[in-house]
C-alpha cells in the first residue's frame, strides 16, 4: 500500500478536447444561466496551458466535434488507472459517441483498453472517485449498478463501493481527492451524507477538507517529480471562502483556475481532462 500511495497523483500525460461552438447552446447545463462561449473557451485554454507549460505533462489535444456539445468534458468518457483504460458508457445516450475519440487517444498511449459492452450498463467518469486505495462509484441518473460492477471487474485489485447520489449530480460534483488520503468535500447536506456513506463503507481512514461551496470541492490533485504536491482548485474570485480553505494546504503548489462558465454545463475541473501515468521506455 505504501508504494501505491507513493505513486498516487503521478501523471505524465493528459487527454483533452477543444470546446465546440455548440457548447453554448447544446451542452446539458445544470442551471438556466447564460453561458459565455468565448469565456468558457478561454478558461479551457488556460487549463490546458497549465497542464502543458506549468506542469510539463504531455497533452493529447483532440479536436472539437460540433455534433457533440459536451465533448470537451472528456472525464466522463473513460476511467484510467495504471495501464488500464475502461471506456465508459455515459448515461446520456447523446454522449455515447464521445467515447470513440477517447478510445483512439488511449490506444495511442498503448493502454489496455476495456470496453463496456453490456447495453444495460451506464457509467460516467464523473461518478468515479479513485482514492489511491479504492474506488467509490456514485449511483446517479447517469451511472447505475451494472456500470459499477463492470468497473469492479476491470480493476479487480481494488475495493469498489457504490454511493447513492441525489439531485441529478455526479459524485465528483461535490467531492474529489485533494491529496493522498484527503477528500475535499462540500458543505451541503447531500455532500455530507455521501461522505458519511463513504466513510461507513471504507476500511480506510481519510482526512477531510471541507469547503463551503460544493462546486469548489472538485479539484485536481497531482504529485509530480519536479513539482511535488500540486492542486488545481477554484479561484478567489469565484469562491472566496472555499479558496481560503485550500490556502491552508502547506507544501503544495496551489494553482487557482477559473472554471465558472464550464460549470454552467456541469464541467468540473476533473472532467476537463483524462490524466494518465505512462511509464516511459528507457
Amino acid at each position: 500500500m505504501a508504494g501505491l500511495m507513493a505513486e498516487f497523483g503521478n501523471f505524465t500525460h493528459a487527454v483533452v478536447r477543444a470546446i465546440p461552438e455548440s457548447f453554448a447552446s447544446g451542452a446539458r447545463r445544470g442551471n438556466t444561466a447564460e453561458l459565455d462561449l468565448a469565456k468558457a473557451q478561454r478558461e479551457h485554454e488556460l487549463y490546458i496551458g497549465v497542464l502543458k507549460r506549468e506542469l510539463g505533462l504531455r497533452v493529447l489535444e483532440l479536436p472539437a466535434d460540433e455534433s457533440l456539445p459536451d465533448c470537451a468534458l472528456v472525464g466522463d468518457a473513460a476511467v484510467v488507472y495504471g495501464d488500464t483504460a475502461l471506456i465508459a458508457r455515459p448515461g446520456s445516450v447523446g454522449r455515447r459517441t464521445e467515447t470513440e475519440a477517447m478510445r483512439k487517444a488511449l490506444e495511442e498511449l498503448n493502454l489496455n483498453i476495456v470496453d463496456m459492452e453490456d447495453e444495460s450498463a451506464m457509467l460516467d467518469g464523473g461518478d468515479v472517485l479513485f482514492t489511491g486505495r479504492e474506488f467509490f462509484v456514485g449511483l446517479s441518473k447517469r451511472t447505475n449498478q451494472r456500470g459499477a460492477e463492470i468497473l469492479a471487474d476491470t480493476f479487480k485489485d481494488y475495493a469498489v463501493s457504490m454511493v447513492p447520489v441525489q439531485n441529478g449530480q455526479h459524485l465528483k460534483s461535490f467531492c474529489s481527492m485533494a491529496g493522498p488520503g484527503i477528500i475535499a468535500i462540500g458543505s451541503s447536506e447531500p455532500a455530507q451524507k455521501c461522505l458519511k456513506v463513504m466513510q461507513q463503507m471504507s476500511d480506510h481512514r481519510y482526512d477531510k477538507l471541507t469547503v463551503p461551496d460544493d462546486a469548489a470541492a472538485n479539484c485536481v490533485y497531482m504529485h509530480l517529480p519536479s513539482k511535488g504536491h500540486v492542486l488545481l482548485h477554484c479561484t478567489q474570485e469565484e469562491y472566496p471562502e472555499s479558496a481560503k480553505v485550500f490556502e491552508k494546504l502547506k507544501d503544495y503548489l496551489l494553482i487557482p483556475i477559473s472554471n465558472g462558465e464550464k460549470l454552467k454545463a456541469n464541467g468540473t475541473l476533473t472532467c476537463c481532462s483524462v490524466l494518465v501515468h505512462k511509464r516511459m521506455d528507457i
